[in-house]
């Protein structure tokens, strides 16, 4: 995937999926047998603070290609704020800092050299509930792109992104009409669509399903899946059943600890920490 080739820059970019990654060696920090996948992004003893208080303290995982981590745990241990740091929109809150190492492709995302508008180019975000511009569908789905400088036939664009978030057929035939017309799980899959249209390398999604009903968050699940053929996935869930069922891999946070991380079979059958355990069990939660 080429970089935009209309913004001009001084600085340097992070590189597309298609580079070399550029790791550290190591194993990793949870499962003995490591992903095959190749690693996107390496964490090392993350700490995320806001003022005084540390809301995320010193964790560590890896996220792959192809694979969707889904981060569960209690109200307030940390989860939304330790995805945030993947996209750097925790810059955008006054009095946050972040201490420790992550790492894109082998580049420190927050070495002072790397634009932050750059990296969230190439990281897209769905957030917890659906936010359609008050425009119409296709511009919607068009304004990224025409952002982004993205050279191509913009109905092609659109259509591609609205195929790819299995909401064309329902569409085509009203792109001109307002966005803010259609249900709630429709409105859920064009802001799918509109953060995949600026051709992104990762997604990450904030209890994307948490206001959608059974059959809207059924569809919103199958999408996601399908999606991780194209991009690393992360995704926030407070719905243990929702984790099991859509991710490869699962991240247990506790009040601001990151307690366990590995293949999400593992972790719903074998935890290897009490915490994940009485947390999937239902002991607190």
């Amino acid at each position: 995937m080429a970089p935009d080739q209309t913004a001009p820059t001084t600085t340097p970019v992070v590189p597309t999926l298609a580079s070399p990654p550029e790791v550290a060696p190591e194993a990793s920090r949870s499962d003995a047998a490591a992903s095959p996948a190749p690693v996107v992004f390496d964490v090392a003893d993350l700490s995320v603070y806001y003022g005084r208080f540390r809301a995320v303290r010193d964790a560590s995982l890896q996220i792959h290609q192809h694979e969707i981590t889904a981060f569960i745990g209690p109200s307030g241990c940390g989860k939304s704020t330790m995805l945030r740091c993947f996209d750097r929109m925790n810059d955008l809150i006054e009095g946050c800092r972040v201490e420790g190492t992550l790492r894109y492709h082998g580049i420190d995302l927050y070495d002072a050299k790397i634009d932050p508008v750059e990296v969230r180019k190439r990281i897209g975000m769905v957030f917890q509930k659906p936010n359609p511009f008050p425009k119409s569908i296709y511009d919607n789905i068009a304004f990224g792109p025409k952002l982004a400088g993205l050279k191509g036939n913009m109905d092609d664009i659109v259509e591609s992104a609205l195929r790819r978030a299995a909401l064309w057929d329902e569409v085509k035939d009203r792109l001109k009409k307002s966005a803010m017309g259609l249900s709630g799980g429709q409105q859920q899959r064009l802001c799918i669509a509109r953060a995949v249209a600026v051709e992104p390398e990762v997604v990450l999604m904030d209890e994307p399903c948490s206001a959608l009903d059974p059959i809207a968050t059924a569809r919103i699940e199958d999408l996601i899946d399908e999606l991780r053929a194209s991009y690393a996935i992360v995704i926030v869930t407070h719905s243990m059943q929702q984790a099991a069922r859509v991710s490869q891999r699962t991240a247990y946070f506790h009040l601001g600890d990151l307690i366990e991380v590995g293949e999400t079979d593992r972790i719903f059958t074998n935890p290897r920490h009490k915490l994940t355990e009485d947390y999937i069990t239902g002991r607190f939660g």
